[in-house]
C-alpha cells in the first residue's frame, strides 16, 4: 500500500504557518465585512425610525468594530498572498 504524496505545506512549517494565517485572515475579513455591513444596515433603519442615541451607538460600535478586523485582515492576507507568489517566483 502507498503512502499519499506529502504536499510541499506539509513538508515546510513556514508554509503550515502562512496557511493558519491565511485561514484566520480570512476569517477576520468576512466578519469585519459582516460588521460594516450591520452598521450600514443599523443606519439605515435609524434613519427611517428616527436617531435615537442607542441607534447612534450601535452604528459606530458595529462600524468601529469592521475597521478593526478589516485593516490588519487586509494587510496581513496581501502580505501572506505575496509571500505565496514570491515563492512560486522563486521555485520553491
Amino acid at each position: 500500500m502507498s503512502n499519499p504524496p506529502v504536499t510541499p505545506e506539509e513538508i515546510d512549517p513556514i508554509r503550515v504557518k502562512r496557511a493558519q494565517v491565511a485561514k484566520w485572515t480570512q476569517r477576520a475579513n468576512r466578519s469585519g465585512y459582516l460588521f460594516v455591513l450591520l452598521a450600514m444596515v443599523l443606519f439605515v433603519i435609524a434613519f427611517f425610525s428616527g436617531f435615537s442615541a442607542v441607534m447612534a451607538d450601535l452604528v459606530i460600535i458595529s462600524f468601529v468594530i469592521g475597521c478593526v478586523l478589516l485593516a490588519p485582515s487586509i494587510i496581513v492576507g496581501y502580505a501572506v498572498k505575496a509571500a505565496e507568489r514570491d515563492d512560486r517566483e522563486r521555485g520553491f
